[in-house]
């Protein structure tokens, strides 16, 4: 973490725009579904009104695709956040026009406001200097506190900050510390586990893993492609065709580098892709032709259970099957409960495993639980993050 925090710099009296990931789900009411991401903020803003500081939160909220759109206003985010500070949060009707910009001239000390959407503007996904600027002329420091969308070269993660001093807010540097520990020193046994649907968007991480990990545990939809380049039947699994060779150059490499690359042993099919269909447990040499993966079976579960209790950091991104049907949710609920149980360092690299823990119970059992899905995977994969490498260095 060489990157400068609110702690290095001097806020009180001064405007400190806050770049947050208020990405949050709402329904059709209005009403925040998971407050996640919102309390994730709190400790950053609490931090700057306890400093005097005048504070300007802004973020983005669904795919508007630049247009005013009421259904991804960031007005329930207002409510909610009121609530959980216990203070007004002053609501902008705009991001940089006239009543965000009069709304900011006149905050005072230990006040907040929170300005809209700012995906309203197409001018923010194309990081517009333009726009960055007009953001930037309404305070006097930039503090980015979301690491959601540090993966993202935008108007309010990176352009901005051309334009002010720019450092990191509380999240980003729990999220940096985590996962940077995780891989420049981790304590060994290190133990990966990669689940989700895909191969393709997970390669860069396998390949940067490899170099790093001691078990690295293949499951969810993408082991079928990897079942596949061993030469199995896969039935009506999900399978990327044109992956089969990266899986099977994946397998070489790890048997290269010494890396205890294990791939299911058994899996729950299912005659369709539905909670109630037909299903039953096979070994994985056993996938019958008219039959679908949806979760790892019940051996599988014991070798990992055990290779995770053994490891003293573990690092989990992707399900481990279909876990938002109950019938296949099985696997990714015993791998959440194995690793609140192992003594070491388990953390959770964002995204659906992410929102599996919370929904099952055990995030407060894990050392780090990311709030960034994208993010997290590029991190792991050695990328850098513009929205991070733009702020200033110790």
């Amino acid at each position: 973490m060489d990157k400068k925090t609110v702690r290095d710099v001097e806020v009180a009296g001064k405007k400190v725009m806050v770049r947050c990931d208020f990405n949050v789900p709402i329904d059709d009411r209005g009403n925040i579904t998971d407050d996640t991401r919102i309390v994730a903020s709190l400790p950053t803003i609490e931090f700057l009104l306890e400093r005097g500081a005048k504070v300007i939160l802004m973020s983005h909220l669904g795919r508007p695709k630049g247009k005013v759109d009421d259904k991804f206003s960031l007005r329930p985010v207002a409510r909610r956040l009121a609530e959980l500070l216990d203070t007004e949060v002053l609501m902008a009707d705009d991001v940089v026009g006239e009543d965000a910009r009069q709304k900011a001239s006149i905050l005072k000390q230990g006040q907040v406001m929170l300005l809209e959407n700012v995906r309203f503007h197409k001018e923010e996904t194309e990081n517009d200097p333009g726009f960055a600027k007009k953001l930037a002329e309404m305070a006097d420091v930039f503090v980015n506190d979301a690491f959601g969308a540090a993966h993202r070269a935008h108007a309010s993660t990176a352009g901005i900050t051309a334009f002010l001093p720019a450092v990191a807010g509380f999240l980003i540097e729990k999220e940096l510390k985590a996962l940077g520990q995780a891989l420049q020193d981790p304590a060994r046994p290190f133990t990966a586990i990669l689940g989700g649907a895909k191969v393709s968007g997970k390669i860069g991480v396998i390949s940067n893993l490899l170099d790093r990990v001691d078990n690295l545990l293949i499951g969810g939809g993408m082991s079928y492609t990897f079942f596949k380049a061993k030469g199995l039947n896969v039935g009506n699994s999900l399978l990327e065709e044109d992956y089969i060779e990266t899986a099977a150059a994946a397998l070489e490499a790890a048997k290269r580098k010494g890396v205890n690359l294990v791939l299911p042993s058994d899996v729950v099919v299912a005659s369709s892709f539905d909670n109630d269909a037909d299903h039953y447990t096979v070994d994985a040499e056993g996938i019958p032709d008219d039959y679908m993966g949806l979760d790892i079976g019940e051996k599988t579960i014991g070798v990992y259970r055990d290779i995770i209790l053994k490891s003293a950091t573990v690092v989990w991104n992707g399900p481990m099957g279909a876990f938002e049907m109950p019938t296949f949710a099985r696997g990714t609920r015993e791998i959440a409960d194995a690793m609140s149980r192992c003594g070491g360092t388990p953390i959770v690299g964002g995204g659906d495993s992410a929102a599996a823990v919370s929904q099952m119970g055990y995030e407060d059992k894990m050392t780090h639980v990311s709030t960034g899905g994208g993010a997290s995977l590029e991190f792991l994969e050695g990328k850098e993050l513009p929205g991070i490498a733009s702020l200033l260095n110790k």
